[in-house]
């Protein structure tokens, strides 16, 4: 069945099925916002000659665990504020569409912040019981982007946050637990992914803009407009690609990792849909292609590392 895409229509937005049902519930595109920075701090680390398989794996699995929490959270939250129907557009609105208890995604996103925590336990007794204060604070931040009673969700600081603890941190964090210190090699590579983690979330306020309008939220999207939240999203992937050229010129990064533009694809088509459509279910895909513009950025980014450590 086709969507009903004339103005004012509602969205036809099919059930999920079985499996699928809990899969969107994690909402997957969003969780190359967490394994893209654990790969990437892995690989800055080995660089320097430092790695560890099991620290490595631990740090995975627990930042997707925090990332496909925090998307429960959301997806609870949203549920008890009246946020969505039947009709939401994208992978939310699964309590209202394919009919999960709210109390079951509640447990399940606190179960998974449960295996996190003990994940964390073990990087932290392998390294450094520091980053137990760092661990906690992530955890915390996840919760409070739809929890609490001022959701960092309704605020202009969505971007910042998720850019900040989903992209540097994670990112700083990966590279410390393998070598035990942070330099600025490894702050200075992180910048391009905390931009397009940020991009993620700004990409999802854009096409969300109405509804959040509505809702009272005071996201960047809202302040700006939709035609100045494309353009700052532009900027951002403009940016990204930059700092990498930087890197190259400054010699702190090989030339091989001039090989993100190989994904330059993904954010063109982001702002041409973004700029094309009107309604939320007409700018999904380019939501989805600004999550690629960080997975594939962040792979390729990642890859380069490595060549240019062999050669």
């Amino acid at each position: 069945m086709q969507p009903n895409l004339q103005q004012g229509a509602k969205p036809v937005v099919e059930a999920n099925k079985g499996f699928q049902v809990w899969w969107q519930m994690t909402r997957p595109h969003t969780l190359t916002a967490a394994f893209v920075p654990v790969v990437l701090g892995t690989a800055l680390a080995f660089k320097e000659g430092s790695f560890h398989f099991g620290l490595f794996f631990a740090m995975l699995i627990a930042s997707l665990l925090i990332q496909a929490a925090t998307n429960m959270f959301n997806e609870y939250y949203d549920f008890k504020r009246g946020l969505d129907s039947e009709h939401s557009v994208g992978i939310g609105g699964t309590i209202v569409r394919d009919g999960i208890k709210p109390k079951t995604v509640m447990q399940l996103a606190l179960a998974c912040y449960g295996i996190a925590l003990l994940l964390g336990v073990y990087i932290c007794a392998n390294s450094s019981w520091y980053l137990t204060l760092v661990g906690l604070i992530c955890m915390a931040v996840g919760y409070l982007y739809t929890g609490g009673p001022l959701p960092i969700s309704y605020t202009p600081f969505g971007e910042l946050f998720s850019g900040l603890f989903m992209g540097m941190f994670i990112i700083l964090i990966a590279f410390f637990i393998q070598t035990g210190t942070i330099t600025s090699g490894s702050i200075l590579f992180s910048i391009p992914i905390f931009i397009l983690v940020s991009a993620i979330n700004l990409s999802n306020n854009i096409r969300d803009l109405d509804g959040d309008k509505e809702n009272g939220r005071k996201t960047v999207a809202v302040l700006l407009g939709k035609k100045k939240a494309v353009i700052l999203l532009a900027g951002m992937f403009i940016f990204s690609y930059l700092w990498v050229l930087g890197l190259i010129i400054s010699s702190v990064a090989p030339i091989w990792t001039a090989l993100v533009i190989l994904s330059t694809i993904k954010p063109i088509k982001a702002i041409k849909v973004f700029n094309k459509g009107v309604l939320p279910i007409q700018m999904a895909p380019a939501m989805k292609a600004t999550a690629q513009t960080n997975t594939f950025f962040g792979l390729l980014f990642t890859v380069g590392i490595f060549v240019g450590h062999f050669f």
